[in-house]
């Protein structure tokens, strides 16, 4: 046996139990995350890295939870809410996540909308020509199609750092200002601004997502050690790339006093500093993370419906058995679609409102993740240790008190 073949053997583990938690990371960074770091490195430059280490622990910390509850249990949170709490949970929780993941959407679809102008292509057929794709690899594809398509998708993120390296940052201050604050002016704006961040990458969605996605992909709990090992992975991952994501916002638009009013205009704004290369790499970085979080969002969704009402809901289920999980999926991506296409419609007002409603569910999912990971008759000897029990409640009251804040904040006008 030679040896590629023994550190093949010894990393066959790993990657059978790999793709769950480093997708359901990087579908935070959709087109309203990429929007978020944009918009955030545009106005506070390299000193809003600091925010990421914090977001990068708290997010592996979450969606290990989810991880965990989904191997030991065999059940997804939408299951485990149900039988727990009853019927009334389930549909007031199910009704608020439906709404708010519709709000994302429709923000990932305005971006796939603002973006088609920098290629020179027409948004309604490209908007339409997203649904269907998506749609066909959803009900005629299975699990294992369907994770190598996310899996692709994540790698088209890496169009960020070239970008970021055509834009000539400062190596050295981006590197400190992750680990060390550096140049920051503490300020309503900023506090905003970090939560903003914060609350891009911790979301309801996604911990209703990781917990079915491992269901759906079969692993076993004799390889936990290693699904959890891949959740903080994947929020690296995930924040590796918006690291990147800042770095050319910053080192281009903050460098130059230039703030973006949305992001999309950053592929745009960038260009007379870093040139057409990096602003298209910028747009194609765009263009996928808008049809990522079209994809994986709607699908939370309908995962989500399945475990609530005691539907068959898998992505290897046949169309015919799984009409509802199909269907559902569908009609978020078509609803969705229509509305972005109508130009009377005040998309601005919409997403602010179903984010506020993000805010608003995530202590209640957190309540539930929280009671459900320290059930010892459920979870018995994988239940939240003490230390980690801790670190888990203090994680809940940051996010908590970062979305309380964002939606207090939203409602004060500006001076």
């Amino acid at each position: 046996m030679n040896k590629l073949t023994i550190y093949l053997a010894r990393f066959a583990p790993v990657l059978s139990v790999f793709g769950p938690a480093t997708i359901a990371a990087i579908a935070d960074n959709d087109a309203a995350g990429v929007a978020t770091y944009s918009l955030a490195g545009a106005q506070f430059g390299y000193s809003i890295l600091f925010v990421l280490f914090l977001t990068t622990l708290l997010l592996g910390l979450t969606q290990e939870m989810g991880a965990r509850i989904g191997l030991v249990s065999g059940k997804g949170l939408g299951d485990l809410i149900r039988e727990r709490y009853g019927i009334r949970w389930s549909v007031l929780v199910f009704g608020c996540l439906m709404i708010a993941n519709m709000g994302t959407i429709l923000a990932d679809f305005a971006a796939l909308k603002s973006v088609s102008s920098l290629f020179h292509f027409p948004a309604v057929p490209l908007i339409i020509a997203t649904i269907i794709i998506a749609f066909l690899f959803v009900s005629r594809g299975n699990y294992k199609i369907n994770q190598k398509l996310f899996l692709f998708g994540t790698f088209l993120y890496f169009a960020y750092v070239f970008s970021a390296f055509k834009s000539s940052p400062n190596w050295a201050l981006a590197f400190k200002s992750v680990f060390i604050p550096t140049d920051i002016h503490f300020s309503p704006q900023f506090l905003i601004g970090s939560i903003a961040v914060l609350g891009t990458t911790i979301t309801p969605w996604g911990q209703f997502f990781i917990q079915s996605f491992v269901i759906d992909k079969k692993s076993s709990v004799e390889k936990i050690k290693f699904t959890q090992i891949e959740t903080y992975f994947g929020a690296f991952l995930t924040n590796f790339f918006s690291f990147f994501m800042i770095v050319a916002t910053a080192a281009t638009l903050h460098a130059h006093n230039i703030i973006l009013f949305s992001g999309e205009q950053a592929a745009i704004a960038i260009r007379p500093f870093a040139g057409d290369l990096a602003a298209l790499l910028f747009g194609i970085g765009l263009l996928n993370a808008a049809f990522m979080g079209i994809v994986i969002i709607a699908l939370s969704t309908a995962y989500a419906f399945s475990e609530f009402f005691g539907f068959e809901g898998s992505l290897d289920v046949p169309f015919e058995r799984g009409k509802l999980f199909y269907g559902i999926f569908l009609f978020q991506l078509i609803i969705c679609g229509v509305i972005v296409i109508l130009p009377s419609i005040s998309l601005f007002k919409i997403v602010f409102y179903t984010q506020s409603l993000n805010g608003l569910l995530l202590p209640i999912i957190f309540f539930f993740l929280l009671k459900i990971a320290n059930d010892k008759e459920l979870m018995g000897k994988f239940k939240n240790k003490k230390w980690y029990n801790y670190a888990a409640v203090f994680a809940t009251i940051i996010i908590i008190l970062a979305s309380s804040f964002a939606i207090v904040s939203s409602f004060i006008p500006n001076p």
